[in-house]
């Protein structure tokens, strides 16, 4: 089965605040950017981060050829339970994600 990773140029996340993280799908090309627009389903993706779907934000971007991704952190950056303090180990789940 086909990973996104296999498809995207690049996938990254990172804080966007202490409250959020937000994920970037570089797609590269209209091909790739339309053919992940319409695998990756906003439902999907929530459950794979354990979010509400009302919750997961989506961003579209045709012009960039990318998909972005933004949820509320489980806890707040810094805390003492805080596994991930940049946020950037999110990404990995989605580029794992079969499509």
């Amino acid at each position: 089965m086909t990973q996104v990773s296999d498809i995207a140029l690049k996938i990254r996340s990172k804080n966007a605040g202490p409250f959020w993280v937000t994920i970037d799908v570089f797609c590269g090309t209209a091909t790739a950017y339309d053919r992940l627009r319409a695998a990756l389903k906003t439902s999907e993706v929530a459950a794979l981060y354990q979010q509400p779907t009302q919750m997961l934000k989506r961003f579209d971007i045709p012009d960039l050829h990318v998909i972005k991704f933004s949820f509320p952190r489980p806890v707040i950056q810094g805390h003492r339970s805080d596994r991930d303090m940049h946020g950037a180990g999110w990404a990995t789940l989605l580029a794992e994600l079969s499509v």
